[in-house]
């Protein structure tokens, strides 16, 4: 088979689908559910063509309950399935979150190692789409937080594809949290064959001298950006991609960090609470010796996530990216 003919030019979100189908097929205890994942084949149509290719028992339409969804898949899980329960959007999670904290997270430990829990929690996650209330979070500390759960966040196709059947395969609970920002917002080479991405890996995606940009998910594009402008100014900047949230990569952010010295991290989230400040403590612990200038953050705003109107505002855009790099850099 010729390389061109064993990939395909796929979106984020459709490579989102193809991982899915790739597992269900590789592995039938896999199993999709969530609300309208059926027949209309999810809100982004992340599940579409799945219900006709692998029925009713495997891609199941469920009812509008998170707390419903994932406590059955928990329950599904100990018992050797591998399911894929689909929330509409993050901010629809916490209905949820007693389930995914109380139980997912803990039952490897609460069983001493009779049963674990492999499942694989997806939600399209993040601004930028001009959504109502609680369909635009970035909660991702959440679950960073919690001992027992993987958290994942791909940028790229190739990424989510990989990360996905990874995640599906992996014996302990993951949230996999996609952003819809970029779910439709570029292409890119995708192989067709099932392949993994290894959790709990980052990837340099720009390397450079001067600062390192420790980001994920919708923010990696805008940091790119930024940092193309910013070379043509001489500021030679290295962006890195962590993808995994929990287990996060420390060996590849202070490997960066000791190279240039200098650091910011971009989010979406919130400041106050928000993983750069776990990023920084890891940066002080580990390569203080290194450090030429303070840690710049680039986030969110300590304030709900606003409507319409204010959301370009609220969201790190590549202009603030560079004021916050440029400011790490001329210290």
């Amino acid at each position: 088979m010729s390389s061109e003919s064993a990939t395909q030019n796929l979106t984020l979100v459709q490579a989102v689908r193809d991982g899915l189908y790739g597992e269900m097929e590789r592995d039938e205890d896999v199993l999709v559910m969530g609300e309208d994942v059926g027949r209309n084949g999810g809100v982004f149509r992340a599940t579409q063509g799945l219900y006709e290719e692998f029925g009713a028992d495997r891609v199941v339409d469920t009812p509008l309950a998170e707390s419903g969804i994932v406590g059955t898949a928990i329950g599904m899980a100990a018992y050797g399935l591998r399911p894929v329960p689909e929330l509409q959007f993050a901010g629809f999670m916490y209905p949820g979150f007693d389930q995914i904290v109380s139980h997912a997270a803990r039952l490897r430990t609460r069983s001493r190692g009779r049963y674990t829990c492999p499942i694989t929690i997806r939600a399209p996650y993040g601004g930028g789409i001009r959504a109502p209330e609680h369909h635009s979070e970035s909660k991702e500390a959440f679950y960073t937080h919690e001992p027992g759960l993987k958290v994942v966040v791909p940028s790229t196709p190739h990424d989510a594809k990989g990360l996905l059947a990874a995640a599906i395969r992996d014996p302990d609970p993951v949230v996999f949290l996609e952003p819809k920002l970029i779910y439709r917002a570029f292409r890119e080479s995708v192989p067709e064959e099932p392949y993994t991405v290894e959790l709990g890996t980052a990837e340099v995606r720009r390397e450079g001298t001067d600062v390192s940009v420790f980001t994920w998910g919708a923010m990696v594009r805008k940091t790119l950006d930024a940092a193309e402008e910013l070379a043509e100014d001489g500021v030679d900047v290295e962006v890195v991609d962590l993808r995994t949230l929990a287990p996060m990569d420390t060996d590849t952010i202070v490997a960066s960090f000791e190279k240039t010295g200098r650091a910011a991290v971009v989010h979406e989230a919130p400041k106050t609470g928000g993983l750069a400040g776990e990023i920084i403590a890891t940066i002080q612990e580990e390569a203080l010796l290194y450090q030429e200038a303070p840690v710049t953050r680039i986030t969110g705003f300590d304030v709900p996530f606003p409507l319409y109107a204010l959301e370009d505002y609220y969201l790190p855009e590549t202009a603030r990216i560079k004021d916050g790099i440029t400011e790490a850099v001329e210290f």
